[in-house]
């Protein structure tokens, strides 16, 4: 037998390291969240997967079709993982996330949607922009649709370029719902963009922004400039805002 060969039986020989099981299944947890209970799938890694219950459907069922997906067993895990609770209520940074299985530009545009801070909205272009792929928006969209931890990874705060909300994974009620429960005054942005606007600009900071923007939601009314395009406000004198980089 070959040296490599005797080292590999005598550690099998031994006594198997506390997290093997860890290693080798994956847990499964329920947890409350604004959208109602979620079911949340969770490796060595990181969460891997969470559905609102209501999406997922029945529990058998939902993890079944994990096994046959992941092609990993699973079992019910001890406890939620640290920071998934804190993280479904709106606090603190959130749990690790394992997004392994994704491919490199799925990667990067949830990279970018996780940036966006609760209770603004950013459009499908602006998150292509971020990732260097500016005509990729249709793209955005899909993995956005199959975002594997959507709560955890904020999809809900990227919304269509024309204000509308846009879709969802468990449907566009849930969308508004959780936009709503931000803060984010929706009406106000459906107003803005039937009236063609898309920008918002201060005329004492000569600074442009998204109209969600935590500086754009301070301008007064006797100051706030109204914008149907990022050109348009360049033309008028006005730098993007470097927070929400306007596109």
């Amino acid at each position: 037998m070959t040296d490599s060969l005797l080292t590999s039986l005598r550690d099998l020989a031994g006594p198997a390291p506390t997290t093997l099981a860890d290693r080798v299944m994956d847990g499964w947890v329920r947890a409350p969240s604004p959208l109602g209970e979620v079911y949340a799938v969770v490796g060595d890694r990181g969460v891997r997967l969470l559905r609102p219950a209501a999406y997922a459907g029945d529990l058998d069922a939902f993890l079944e079709g994990y096994r046959e997906r992941h092609g990993r067993p699973v079992r019910p895990a001890a406890r939620p993982p640290r920071g998934l609770l804190p993280a479904l209520r709106g606090r603190g940074p959130g749990p690790a996330v394992d997004l392994g299985e994704l491919t490199p530009f799925a990667r990067d545009v949830l990279a970018a949607t996780a940036r966006i801070p609760s209770g603004q909205t950013r459009p499908y272009g602006w998150v292509a922009r971020e990732i260097g792929h500016p005509k990729a928006v249709r793209a955005v969209g899909t993995v956005l649709a199959r975002n594997p931890v959507p709560l955890l990874i904020p999809c809900h705060r990227v919304t269509r370029g024309d204000g509308q909300v846009g879709q969802y994974l468990s449907g566009v009620a849930d969308k508004v719902s959780l936009l709503e429960g931000e803060g984010v005054d929706l009406g106000g942005l459906a107003d803005l963009a039937a009236g063609g606007v898309r920008y918002l600009g201060s005329d004492t900071t000569g600074v442009v922004c998204f109209p969600t923007c935590h500086h754009a939601r301070r301008i007064t009314a006797a100051h706030r400039q109204r914008f149907a395009s990022l050109a348009r406000a360049r033309d008028a004198g006005y730098r993007p805002c470097r927070d929400c980089r306007p596109m």
